[in-house]
């Protein structure tokens, strides 16, 4: 059965491009940030993208933001699809959190883009109904969902994520559940490279970029879209990968730290390997 009520967990980016996504596919839609104006800022930034796409020829963003309430705690829904900071253990309190409030036939789906999702379905009473479902930003625009299957994963769960993301306007490719799935498995050492090509002194941010955009046909080049994922994010991916293959060509780039550290997470923080206004 493919859910109709979908609880958001995270009202970032990420997960306020999943809520928009999901109330525009017609499903009620509860969105849930334990930040203080999180959602608030969540639903301003959904405004804007649906006011974008009305621009041109998308729907009336109207309907679509009637079926996004805001929730103050995790509520009764068929899915839940969390969204929050990219760190195992939180993901793990929250998945427990939401074992004990939701339905037990509901469906736990997490957004993370490494995080091993049968250590986060092992957190649960209902491991056959946990799934990776893995966005790319921004959500209203990339078609793929990288749908990732626990070692528990029941084969219902799996059909009824890959029809909801169908539903979704996007496609789905389907994973097993390795350190970086398949996506930041081979994106991440990509981006890691480059970074290094910057330390080394091989080309400047921009010449890097655009090799990648002009001799790759990529639609930005590797440290733009580094400071869009946001470097803090791409070091804990490393740190993921590295850890769980155990292969030091994974271990972040000594710049992607230093980044980090000062506080130049790209575009989030106005700045990263570029400057931002």
């Amino acid at each position: 059965m493919i859910p109709e009520r979908v609880l958001v967990v995270g009202a970032g980016q990420m997960g306020a491009g999943i809520a928009q996504v999901v109330a525009a596919s017609g499903r009620t839609v509860r969105l849930h940030d334990t930040f203080p104006g999180a959602v608030e800022r969540g639903l301003a930034t959904i405004e804007r993208s649906l006011g974008k796409l009305h621009e041109k020829g998308g729907p009336d963003p109207a309907p679509v933001l009637a079926r996004i309430t805001p929730v103050d705690e995790i509520t009764e829904a068929e899915l839940m699809i969390e969204a929050v900071v990219e760190h195992a253990e939180t993901k793990k309190a929250l998945f427990r959190a939401a074992d004990d409030a939701l339905p037990v036939g509901a469906i736990l789906a997490s957004n993370t883009s490494s995080i091993p999702i049968t250590e986060l379905a092992a957190a649960t009473s209902r491991p056959e109904r946990v799934i990776g479902m893995h966005f790319f930003n921004p959500v209203p625009v990339l078609a793929l969902v990288e749908v990732i299957r626990a070692d528990q994963t029941s084969d219902e769960t799996a059909e009824a994520i890959v029809a909801l993301a169908r539903e979704l306007g996007k496609t789905p490719a389907e994973a097993n559940d390795f350190p970086g799935f398949v996506s930041n498995r081979i994106l991440m050492p990509f981006v890691n490279e480059a970074a290094y090509a910057l330390m080394e002194g091989v080309a400047e941010a921009e010449a890097i970029d655009t090799v990648a955009r002009l001799g790759f046909a990529h639609p930005m080049g590797p440290l733009a879209l580094a400071d869009l994922i946001g470097l803090d994010t791409c070091v804990a991916i490393m740190e993921v990968l590295h850890a769980g293959l155990g292969d030091p060509k994974y271990a972040p780039c000594p710049l992607l730290r230093r980044h980090v550290a000062a506080g130049r997470l790209g575009r989030k923080s106005g700045r990263g390997f570029y400057e931002y206004g």
